[in-house]
């Protein structure tokens, strides 16, 4: 389902990120969300791209989400920073990958750069049910650092300021390293800072059911490996194609006439997830878990492959 918001303020919350804060139309009511959640942002032309809400508990009727402009952007960023106040903009209900966990212990929020969307909504919630809560921002600047506005006179919030390698490591460790029993950590960022963030939790003694992640943009490509093509097979239409080593499944399925639900189609969503028969999934996106890639069961079919000759799909 969409609904049809009214842009009705745009400001520059740095020089790279844009916030908007969209409200409904006439007669539409916004459904309720929850601290972690993002909404899907219809920008026509069939672009589809998903930003996290930033909301406080208390702001119930309007949506405000912030964009990073990015050099290398597929049009999404670049889109979104061209819109202004009094634009109608389509856009999707609520959804959340990224639940908090009901605990009695501290949430420790790790973010980098814009990564701190969803975890500034988190941050909000906790501190309004006075739950334990830490947010730590890692930026280049000052000048880039967002909500400064919001965040600067909160004891529980620290920004570290161009913490670059090897003394980033240092600063994660402390971090990560005074874990007690109930603590959940959750991580967002560009990709690398989750990585590292993610490897420092678990050698810090972190469970993986207690180290939340939430990606942007999927970079988890192999390294040094060329893809090949393989037969593709949808065992409710009968169908056999051949996914080319330049392809991807979604594109021989279109070109096949066959066509799937897709939204962000970089393996971060997970609207594409379809159910997998037989073969082994070659998984690229960054939306299942450890426990669901070992399973094999499901594959993000817009950036995911076959690691052998034939992939049986419940399509």
């Amino acid at each position: 389902m969409t609904l049809r918001t009214c842009i009705t303020r745009v400001w520059d919350e740095t020089a790279e990120i844009k916030c908007f804060e969209l409200r409904a139309m006439e007669g539409v009511n916004l459904p309720p969300i929850q601290p972690g959640a993002h909404i899907d942002v219809h920008l026509g032309n069939g672009l589809t791209r998903q930003y996290s809400l930033w909301n406080g508990p208390a702001e119930t009727d309007a949506y405000f989400i912030g964009v990073k402009r990015e050099p290398d952007s597929r049009g999404g960023s670049a889109a979104m920073h061209e819109l202004a106040a009094g634009q109608v903009l389509e856009i999707g209900e609520p959804r959340n990958n990224f639940p908090l966990v009901d605990t009695s212990g501290l949430s420790l929020l790790l973010a980098g750069g814009i990564g701190i969307t969803p975890l500034l909504s988190m941050m909000r919630s906790l501190e309004s049910k006075k739950r334990p809560v830490q947010l730590h921002l890692f930026s280049r600047s000052v000048a880039l650092s967002p909500f400064r506005a919001l965040l600067n006179d909160k004891p529980n919030f620290t920004q570290h300021i161009d913490v670059l390698p090897p003394k980033l490591e240092g600063v994660l460790s402390n971090l990560l390293g005074a874990r007690r029993p109930d603590d959940q950590v959750y991580i967002c960022g560009p990709v690398r800072f989750m990585e590292l963030t993610q490897t420092i939790a678990t050698a810090s003694g972190w469970p993986a059911t207690e180290i939340h992640l939430e990606y942007f943009v999927s970079e988890n490509l192999p390294d040094g490996r060329k893809d090949t093509e393989f037969e593709l097979v949808l065992h409710k239409s009968s169908k056999c194609l051949t996914v080319k080593s330049d392809q991807t499944i979604i594109t021989a399925l279109r070109e096949a006439g066959v066509d799937i639900l897709t939204s962000c189609e970089q393996g971060v969503c997970g609207t594409c997830v379809t159910a997998v028969l037989e073969g082994d999934p070659d998984h690229r996106d960054v939306y299942f878990n450890p426990q669901e890639r070992a399973s094999g069961k499901l594959i993000t079919p817009c950036v995911s492959r076959c690691k052998g000759k034939r992939l049986v799909l419940d399509l």
